[in-house]
């Protein structure tokens, strides 16, 4: 194995000024840093808007056509996508084959470090594989530091599979080059620990997958006005009392007519919203929602 590439210029090593006393700093103090560092992350974020939007409408097009998001990644960067996928069939009820979260290490990295798994690029092309990438899929890399191989690797099987490829990091362009068809860059800048990205760059990774997904789902018809119409009801008691209170809210009604809906609904928030202001019955009302392509506003506009 060739020799790691020096690290020393890169944004998300450089040690921070402002954290240069953290070790002798009061708690008190020290917690300001942080804060102050932290609130500079939604602002990354924002400058990197045009990029996120793009991934945003490709991660929205795959789901659309039957394809699947899916996220690769190593230690921290891998760990929250394999977190961001998992709760995607909560939140939108949504097929957990949809969007899939790919660590390198597997599972086991999941909870411990997995030493040396990252640094195969053929290790990622491997899992690339083992996980049937294809046309229809977009595959995104993350890699906050921009250069592990693992992920790399992932996006150049991908992009040999036929897939469409998104990139994230937090360093420049110019510091750690891609070829994927979307590049996102948000430069979180010097950690208050330096070189570690489970901080801000963690944050902004966190950010982002939620706006992706989030959106994405929107856009397919996964949420009606700014509510999770297909949240999983039948999961536990908490998301069956959220899913009485959906359809309350979208039909206008008490909380007891609400829980008949549900229930003669199956715990299906969009079709009892569709039985309740429609008159429909439960078969009826799956009917019309199917004609709608699954999208509430659609089937009640109809």
């Amino acid at each position: 194995m060739s020799a790691p590439r020096a690290r020393d210029e890169f944004e998300t090593e450089r040690p921070n000024p402002a954290s240069e006393r953290l070790d002798e700093l009061s708690i008190a103090d020290a917690f300001d840093v942080v804060q102050s560092e932290d609130e500079r992350v939604a602002r990354a974020v924002a400058l990197a808007k045009d990029e996120i939007v793009r991934a945003i409408e490709l991660a929205a097009d795959s789901l659309s056509r039957g394809g699947r998001l899916l996220y690769f990644g190593a230690g921290t960067s891998g760990r929250l996508g394999v977190l961001d996928a998992a709760e995607c069939p909560p939140t939108f009820g949504s097929d957990p084959a949809q969007v899939v979260g790919v660590i390198a290490g597997g599972e086991r990295a999941l909870r411990a470090a997995v030493e040396g798994a990252e640094d195969s690029a053929a290790g990622g092309a491997a899992d690339a594989d083992l996980h049937g990438v294809g046309p229809l899929d977009l595959v995104f890399g993350i890699a906050a530091g921009g250069t592990t191989p693992y992920v790399h690797g992932a996006l150049a099987r991908a992009q040999a599979r036929g897939a469409r490829t998104v990139f994230l990091a937090c360093v420049p362009r110019e510091q750690a080059a891609d070829d994927a068809d979307v590049s996102i860059r948000v430069v979180t800048g010097p950690e208050v620990l330096a070189g570690s990205t489970r901080l801000k760059a963690g944050t902004a990774t966190k950010l982002v997958l939620n706006r992706v997904t989030t959106l994405a789902m929107a856009r397919i018809g996964k949420v009606y006005r700014n509510l999770m119409v297909d949240v999983d009801t039948n999961a536990n008691a908490k998301l069956w009392a959220r899913g009485v209170g959906l359809v309350g809210r979208v039909v206008g009604c008490g909380r007891e007519r609400a829980e008949e809906l549900l229930r003669a609904a199956g715990g299906r928030v969009k079709v009892a919203s569709v039985m309740g202001l429609r008159g429909l019955d439960p078969d009826a009302a799956r009917a019309r929602l199917e004609r709608a392509g699954g999208r509430l506003r659609r089937a009640l506009s109809d």
